[in-house]
Order: structure tokens, then sequence, then C-alpha cells
């Protein structure tokens, strides 16, 4: 969609301003409960031009996309059945009824993988903080499976980029979400791995 597009180079003009780090904080907090477009791709531009604040980049990325975890869940919680719902399936790129609903479903038993999950890999996170706050999960949980998995994706690509530099960046374009998938399901298989065999 054009406009995606328009807000993705809007996006990345924010790493030329002074004001870089804090927009990386709107947007994190924002891509976590409505906004379409990740904070990866303000962070690693501005990782780019100063690698010596990878960490502290990450750090606020982390931060600022928690916060609107925790936002996308007050909107499930206490917004979604007084007509936010519609809005959101209408106008949010990536929430759909479909997913929404397949989403609610697997809560019971994968609560908190299921945060983990969309936390780290490249699965829309609005549609799982929102759902979380829809079905209830354990607000302890929920933050938990978001400062862990959001944590371990800004941090991995942080240093990636802090080790390597550019070189890096065309990798992470091409392979990241293959990579962010396969750790994930590794990670989880080996915990469900884990309570089966004890």
């Amino acid at each position: 969609m054009k406009y995606i597009r328009q807000l993705y180079d809007w996006v990345l003009k924010w790493a030329e301003s002074p004001y870089g780090a804090l927009a990386l904080f709107i947007l994190a907090f924002a891509e976590s409960s409505f906004f379409p477009i990740p904070p990866d791709v303000l962070l690693i531009a501005l990782v780019l031009g100063s690698q010596t604040k990878a960490f502290r980049f990450a750090l606020i990325a982390t931060a600022g996309s928690v916060l609107g975890g925790l936002f996308g869940y007050y909107i499930g919680y206490a917004l979604w059945n007084i007509g936010v719902d519609q809005f959101f399936f209408a106008h949010i790129p990536g929430f759909t009824y479909e997913l929404f609903e397949s989403v609610k479903l697997q809560y019971n038993e994968w609560g908190f993988w299921i945060v983990f999950t969309a936390g780290f890999t490249p699965i829309p996170y609005k549609v799982f903080t929102i759902a979380s706050g829809v079905v209830e999960l354990n607000l302890l949980m929920f933050l938990i499976a978001s400062t862990v998995s959001r944590a371990a994706r800004f941090f991995l690509v942080s240093t990636l980029l802090w080790k390597f530099g550019a070189p890096i960046k065309t990798f992470i374009d091409k392979y990241f979400n293959i990579l962010a998938i396969a750790f994930t399901v590794l990670l989880i298989g080996g915990f469900v791995l884990i309570k089966y065999l004890i």
C-alpha cells in the first residue's frame, strides 16, 4: 500500500533528526498498540548512525514497546467491546478479524508463549497485546513475556549492528523474519521437550 511506504519513509527521516531517540521511543510505543511500521526500521538507522549508542537505542526501543504493549492491553481490556474493535479491523493493517479470533482461541493453553512469540517475531505485535487484554491474560505474565521478547529482539539487532556495522544490515533485512521464527521455534520446542521429559 502506498501510504504504508510513505509512513516507512517518514519514520526513516527521524534517524537524521536530533530527536531520533525520542522518535524511536514513540514509534516503539505506538507499534505495540496501533501503528503499522515496526521500530526496527528506525532502530537500525539510528545504530548505524552511532554504533556507540547501540545498546542505549535498544533499551529505548524495549521500554517504549513494553509500555505500548500495556496500552494495547488496556485497549483490549477496557475499550474493545465499546466499538474500538471495528475501527481496528477496518483501519489497522494486519489486524484482521480472522487473525484476532484465531489468537484468542490459543490463549488458554499458550498465553505466555503466544505473547513471547509475537514480541520476538515479525507477527503484528499489536494484535497480541490487545488480545491479551480482551482475554484478561495475567498482567504479570504478560509483562514478563513482553519485556523478555522485546528486549531479546531489539538487543539482538543492536548487537549485530554494533559488532558488524553496515554490512550486517543487508543480512538482517533479508533474513530477519526467518531467523526470528527459527529461534522462537527452537526456544519453545526446548521448553516443551523439558515439560514432557520431567
